[in-house]
């Protein structure tokens, strides 16, 4: 898969957010939404290290912070929270969650680092690695052909959803109650298709006595 010109491009977070919940991340990424709520509040204080931008040596590595990416191969776009360049010339990113590992959402967000950072320095990126605030420990991710195949099917899939200009449907389950969009989502109401009218004449028009 290859990114043709005149495409969208994809924004790396979306990746993230796409696995999450696919609406979540059309209400980011198409809408432009946002919202902070404590988890989010919470991570963002995490993140200051991270985004300070300050590059130092920890431990005979290389760490660079808040490094910008891009890929004119898979169009792609973001930011690695750190690039960390290792004695014996590795290049390994390292993503950075306030949480705990859910599924391979984050693992398909780091590899996106690593094809953007292949293309850029033209050397290969055969790991990476995710901090977890939760259990303070990292977690290795091997960027293998598995991995990699996923996460070009995510990328098709965010680009296709992004460039259709539509929603996709609320499911409301139990990831509604803690997702920060959760009051514009509105998923108890648009999960089910005749809830909307029911909504619009019963609530905001006051129609229903």
């Amino acid at each position: 898969m290859t990114w043709g010109e005149g495409e969208v491009v994809v924004q790396i977070s979306a990746i993230e957010h796409h696995g999450y919940c696919p609406r979540q991340a059309g209400l980011i990424h198409i809408d432009g939404l946002w919202a902070d709520n404590v988890a989010t509040t919470k991570g963002n204080h995490e993140h200051r290290r991270v985004d300070s931008g300050e590059h130092r040596r920890e431990r005979g590595r290389l760490v660079l912070r808040s490094i910008p990416l891009w890929s004119e191969t898979y169009g792609l776009s973001g930011r690695a929270d750190a690039v960390e360049i290792w004695p014996d010339g590795r290049v390994v990113p390292v993503e950075y969650k306030s949480g705990t590992r859910h599924g391979l959402t984050a693992d398909r967000q780091l590899c996106a680092q690593a094809l953007c950072l292949e293309e850029m320095l033209g050397r290969p990126v055969t790991e990476g690695f995710i901090w977890y605030g939760g259990p303070r420990r990292r977690h290795p991710v091997p960027i293998d052909e598995a991995l990699r195949s996923d996460t070009l099917a995510t990328i098709a899939e965010v680009r296709a959803m992004v460039a259709s200009g539509r929603l996709p449907p609320a499911v409301h389950d139990e990831r509604c109650p803690v997702c920060q969009l959760e009051p514009m989502c509105l998923p108890e109401v648009t999960s089910r298709p005749s809830s909307p009218d029911d909504y619009v004449h019963g609530v905001v028009f006051g129609c229903d006595t």
